[in-house]
């Protein structure tokens, strides 16, 4: 009976382990699932995200990011110090976005830089995620690596390059000129400034004629009728030039009829000013 008892403890054993073993199979198989959806979701948010810059990209005329391999396509951008990215690798049970990155770190391969939120490139699988490896996967370093982790990272990472990307959409809606100018206020500033610049000019002007370099028949011309035309032109490029946003569809309204009547009075309303004062001070 000795014997009888050995084998069937040893049978209950084996049981036990076998129970444990299929236990600890479905809980991998359970967690490569989640990992799987966790991939794939973050595969269509850098798709989305790729697409999205595309756009940006197009609508603000940049030339598109093509990939150095193949020359067709966007490809991979890293962050300065991260090393050479990971392409586009397959995505399955046993691989996770990244290439082994330890968490904390600038980056993730292949998720795309963040600060600079450039395009976003495909991701490989993670070093130790594949067959073969432990539920918490060995890199080639001899670290230990866990793919939840580096998925929480790589998302974490996607998130904020959402936001950054948002941020820069915001500000590409704006103009470099005064950018939190209203576009009525921004007009009246910039042909101001371009009148008051002519007024200057009109004053030297002023000056010149007084010592006989330039006639009266001249400085009455330029005062009445060149320079304010010249300080409307300039106002109306410069709004044009640095008074469109880079994502506008459409040219910014110049407010061309107040720019010729704000130049056209201001600049001879110098002139008299001028006149009156030297009267004053003689």
């Amino acid at each position: 009976m000795t014997g009888y008892d050995e084998y069937a403890a040893a049978v209950r054993q084996l049981s036990a382990r076998i129970r444990e073993g299929e236990r600890g199979a479905a809980a991998e198989a359970e967690r490569r699932r989640t990992l799987h959806t966790g991939v794939s979701r973050l595969g269509q948010r850098l798709a989305a995200q790729e697409q999205r810059l595309a756009q940006l990209g197009a609508a603000a005329g940049l030339p598109p990011v093509t990939d150095p391999a193949s020359g067709t396509g966007p490809g991979p951008v890293v962050t300065p110090g991260a090393g050479p990215a990971v392409g586009a690798g397959p995505v399955g049970p046993g691989s996770v976005p990244g290439s082994g990155s330890v968490p904390g770190s600038d980056s993730v391969a292949g998720a795309g830089p963040v600060a600079g939120f450039g395009p976003v490139a495909g991701f490989g699988p993670v070093a130790g995620a594949g067959p073969g490896a432990g539920h918490d996967g060995v890199d080639g370093s001899g670290g230990d690596v866990d793919p939840v982790v580096v998925l929480t990272e790589a998302g974490r990472l996607v998130d904020e390059a959402d936001r950054l990307g948002q941020q820069a959409e915001a500000l590409a809606q704006q103009p470099a000129l005064l950018p939190t100018w209203s576009p009525t206020a921004r007009a009246v500033a910039v042909y101001v400034g371009c009148a008051a610049i002519g007024a200057l000019v009109m004053l030297v002007l002023v000056v010149a004629n007084g010592i006989g370099v330039v006639n009266g028949v001249t400085l009455g011309a330029l005062t009445c009728a060149g320079l304010p035309l010249i300080s409307f032109v300039a106002g109306w490029l410069i709004l044009g030039r640095w008074g469109r946003p880079a994502l506008a569809s459409t040219d910014p309204p110049r407010y061309a009829p107040l720019g010729f009547v704000i130049c056209v009075l201001l600049v001879p309303l110098a002139y008299c000013v001028t006149l009156l004062l030297f009267r004053l001070v003689r």
